[in-house]
């Protein structure tokens, strides 16, 4: 049985779910507000995309200083939201205009919005520069939406849709070692749209090579090091906008990330 048939039960009704005995609104989900004591990371001013983040300066990197993802009018709303674009960048081809914050994180509480434009629509939220939790449109499979790529199933049903704003509430513990080796796996615990997702879930790996984040050409993606990484935005040539960005920094030492949306 899998994880979201021990943890969800849904009825379908019309062309959408009723997702039964789940809190959706409570902490999580589109909206949600920082934490106290959490970091916005994006507010769709230019001032806080300056002074936060920088390009990610992979084995591919292309473009140059200052960023050119433009901010532009969120589609839904008011106010300005972030693009996924940049003149260095052709389609499909991720590792060029890749944006990293400046900080690096170990273990963190996320938010971040999404929105997708355009039917195929991809990007990706990298937590530390290393695990990506997949961003594309009409992919259901364990490369699609809402995966932590290539290891878990999509839960492709929770994805609103093009043109509507989408939600990833995220608690992620890193690695750990001892005395220089892996003793610990990177573990997470995801909402997608206010619903569980992901709980606990182990991450084995960085998949998509060097071009893809730290540790990426290390034996095949699974050399991980014990260096802390930024959280970084996929840019691959198509039209995602971001917006509500936050993250708490936090210790958690026992290897345990589950929460519920009122933690």
């Amino acid at each position: 049985m899998s994880f979201l048939s021990r943890h969800v039960s849904f009825l379908r009704v019309g062309a959408g779910f009723f997702l039964a005995g789940l809190p959706l609104h409570a902490g999580v989900g589109v909206g949600a507000k920082p934490l106290p004591g959490a970091e916005v990371l994006l507010d769709g001013t230019a001032a806080t995309l300056n002074s936060k983040w920088t390009y990610w300066q992979g084995p591919r990197f292309g473009s140059s200083l200052p960023i050119k993802w433009p901010l532009v009018g969120d589609p839904v709303e008011a106010g300005q939201v972030l693009m996924t674009s940049d003149p260095a960048v052709t389609k499909g081809k991720f590792g060029v205009a890749d944006i990293v914050t400046k900080k690096a994180y170990r273990d963190f509480r996320l938010h971040v919005e999404f929105l997708v434009m355009n039917p195929g629509g991809n990007s990706g939220v990298y937590l530390q520069n290393r695990y990506e939790i997949q961003i594309q449109d009409s992919d259901a499979t364990k490369h699609g939406m809402g995966a932590v790529i290539n290891e878990t199933a999509s839960p492709y049903f929770l994805y609103k849709g093009l043109r509507q704003w989408n939600s990833y509430d995220i608690l992620f513990r890193a690695a750990r070692f001892k005395e220089g080796k892996l003793v610990e796996k990177a573990r997470v615990t995801m909402y997608f749209n206010g619903v569980k997702i992901h709980g606990h879930q182990e991450i084995n790996q960085v998949w998509g090579g060097a071009n893809s984040g730290l540790d990426g050409g290390n034996d095949g993606g699974r050399g991980i090091t014990d260096t802390p990484g930024g959280l970084k935005l996929q840019c691959e040539g198509h039209d995602v906008r971001y917006r509500n960005a936050w993250i708490k920094e936090m210790t958690l030492e026992r290897s345990q990330t589950n929460f519920t949306p009122e933690d």
